[in-house]
């Protein structure tokens, strides 16, 4: 039986189409892609993306269950069912043993405990401040001309760092700015920025109550800085999927049908 789940972000929106059969369940194929202004065209889009990578028919879909923010606006989706579950869910069939979860998208964050069966315990979400997301890092980025992708191997080798004071995206863009300005080290900069984000997803861990294992998952979590530095300040191994960003789509696949 096929199964299909679809996560529409704010800034991503991702399909996931599940074989599932008494023994395992296997993922036939995923896709991710831009959310752009329109999520239920975006929702559409990795859906039929999907199936073509799949070569499989929409007929042969058995149920389709939609998460994220956008999940209400998906006309053809059979249920939906809130990105806390399915998260949980979708990072059990990477780690079966998994009780704290962090998630790092593009807008939002959150931390969510597991209890020893996999089920959501607790969670806190992150999403009226873009700091401690995706887009705190984008905009950082570009404020400093520095591709995201140097940002882990920049912060491996760097040993200072430069405190960023401002908790606020925007000031803390005006903030980079001024360091520049006065010559600072760009990849003082950097290493400064990974512990800010860091720490205010440290801060939501420390009021859930930090558990082992302990897994990752969401785009930011393909940044091994930012994993690194939260590695470090939680004093834990930190598991990352194969691919961290179709974890909620997973989850909705897995739960469907």
């Amino acid at each position: 039986m096929f199964t299909c789940g679809i996560d529409v972000g704010s800034v991503s929106a991702e399909a996931v189409i599940l074989d599932k059969n008494e023994n395992k369940n296997r993922i036939c194929t995923y896709i991710i892609s831009p959310t752009g202004g329109d999520s239920k065209e975006a929702a559409l889009s990795v859906f039929n993306s999907a199936l073509s990578k799949a070569g499989i028919a929409q007929e042969q879909i058995e149920s389709v269950v939609a998460t994220g923010y956008g999940r209400q606006n998906i006309p053809f989706a059979d249920k939906n069912i809130t990105e806390i579950t399915c998260h949980a869910k979708g990072i059990l069939y990477f780690f079966p043993q998994t009780r704290t979860v962090i998630d790092i998208g593009g807008q939002d964050s959150k931390v969510i405990k597991l209890d020893p069966d996999g089920n959501p315990l607790d969670f806190l979400m992150n999403d009226k401040c873009a700091a401690g997301t995706g887009r705190f890092l984008e905009v950082m980025s570009k404020a400093l001309d520095i591709n995201l992708e140097n940002f882990a191997e920049i912060f491996k080798k760097t040993k200072d760092k430069v405190d960023i004071s401002s908790t606020c995206t925007v000031f803390a863009e005006s903030e980079i700015v001024s360091l520049i300005g006065h010559g600072v080290n760009k990849n003082k900069i950097i290493k400064g920025l990974v512990y800010s984000i860091t720490n205010r997803i440290i801060s939501m861990v420390e009021r859930i109550g930090l558990e082992e294992p302990v897994c990752m998952t969401g785009g930011v979590a393909k940044n091994l800085a930012v994993v690194d530095a939260l590695s470090e300040k939680l004093k834990v191994k930190i598991y990352v999927p194969s691919e961290p960003q179709i974890t909620g789509a997973l989850g909705a696949a897995i739960l469907a049908g």
